[in-house]
């Protein structure tokens, strides 16, 4: 069955995230979406860890659902899996190293053995992403005693300040960071500031799946990254389709363009200073306006590493048995460049409520409807965008040193008219 999954969102608990991350509302999100499997966040939290315990049950092996005296008008169809993701800062190499890790785990009791552990090293109630004075290797092998067929993913890769292979604080291979249980790291998350192609350019990575995760703070923008299986429903099945890179199981990854994540391009977000690769080469990696170090971003950063040229962002010339991949831009997103408005308007969320109604979920809007079928539920110039982001037919201001991109998919005078049409008759 056609499964889509997120396994790196957060809960309340953590830090700048919204209060309405609670397991009925995400839930009901996953449902909207489309999501068949969403990973739980921050379990290592005491607090959310006890709602996990009190609000979920056990139902295909390694997932839960939630039982239904907490479902909201879904029938608790979404299932769940545990996962949290935690902050790793610690000196190796003779530098000071942040590394982020999700950690992928099918039972209460291998948490709960994880949970303990880590706890004698650090503070975890002090946030759902806990920032623990440990190694990155160390985490794993704590993961993997607790359950040999947990899964140990570097998160965002590629991010300056806190990844396995960011330019502040990271390595220049997975080896470097995780020694003799490289071997067991079978996946990595690719980040919402690169996509596969980029990452297929350094080859040490083509025996490790990546995946993609949203990474959210909010009900609104969980899924804004995913992986498509096609397997039965199961953490097993789920992990062989990771660990094995079938094509057939894993089908493919729906990705932001990354020009849109914060950490694309290099610069310095408080000297409104953005800088192609190129550009901050010729200036020698200094800011223009405080002639202090830019911040080195994500494709520099590959490029840095790369033994590879370029790829196709259609995928087409792709490494050998690398899967496949989609860039999208979320609903709301769209919806709010067609009409012209800020994301998150009242008028902007009933056309996003209208056609997914109509459609079924988020996903089947931007991934399957046919042309005609868009037109019929919506706006024209919704379906417009829809069908141009499918095409990568967009303009994209690339994100810088905490800035998010800015896309566009529609020139100016194209929005203005169609929208004030729109609204004279």
């Amino acid at each position: 069955m056609k499964i889509i999954a997120d396994f790196h969102i957060h809960s309340r608990f953590a830090r700048a995230t919204s209060k309405e991350m609670n397991l009925s509302n995400l839930d009901l999100w996953a449902k909207k979406k489309g999501i068949s499997v969403m990973g739980t966040g921050d379990f290592t939290h005491p607090m959310w860890f006890k709602e996990l315990k009190e609000q979920l049950e056990p139902v295909e092996e390694g997932l839960y659902k939630l039982k239904p005296s907490f479902a909201k008008a879904t029938e608790g169809k979404a299932r769940f899996v545990f996962s949290s993701e935690i902050s790793c800062i610690y000196s190796k190499g003779g530098k000071v190293r942040k590394i982020h890790l999700i950690l992928i785990v099918p039972s209460l009791s291998a948490v709960e053995k994880i949970n303990t552990q880590l706890g004698w090293i650090g503070n975890l109630r002090s946030d759902g992403r806990p920032i623990l004075g440990i190694d990155a290797k160390e985490v794993a092998k704590i993961v993997l005693e607790a359950d040999p067929s947990s899964l140990v993913v570097p998160a965002h890769m590629w991010t300056p300040w806190f990844s396995v292979f960011g330019s502040k604080s990271g390595f220049n291979s997975m080896e470097e960071c995780f020694d003799e249980y490289t071997k067991y790291i079978y996946a990595g998350e690719t980040g919402l500031s690169s996509d596969p192609a980029m990452n297929w350019r350094l080859s040490a990575l083509d025996n490790i799946t990546l995946l993609s995760n949203s990474d959210s703070h909010s009900l609104e923008k969980i899924g804004r990254e995913v992986n498509v299986f096609d397997t039965e429903l199961s953490y097993p099945a789920i992990r062989e389709a990771i660990k094995t890179k079938d094509p057939k199981k894993f089908l493919y990854t729906v990705e932001f363009f990354p020009e849109e994540g914060k950490y694309h391009y290099d610069g310095h977000r408080l000297c409104n200073v953005s800088l192609s690769p190129e550009e901050s080469k010729k200036q020698k990696n200094i800011c223009l306006v405080c002639k202090r170090p830019l911040t080195i971003g994500v494709l520099n950063r590959v490029a840095e590493l790369a033994d590879r040229p370029a790829f196709d962002k259609s995928s087409a010339g792709k490494p050998e048995g690398a899967i496949p991949f989609k860039s999208m831009i979320p609903l709301q997103e769209i919806i709010a460049d067609a009409l012209h408005r800020g994301v998150g308007t009242k008028q902007g969320k009933a056309e996003y409520e209208k056609l997914i109604s109509r459609i079924g979920t988020e996903f089947a809007v931007l991934l399957d409807a046919k042309a005609e079928e868009l037109k019929e539920a919506t706006l024209p110039e919704i379906a417009e965008g829809i069908l141009r982001v499918r095409e990568r037919k967009v303009r994209i201001e690339p994100g810088y040193d905490g800035e998010y991109g800015k896309i566009k998919i529609f020139k100016e005078h194209e929005e203005r008219s169609t929208v004030s049409q729109k609204t004279l008759f």
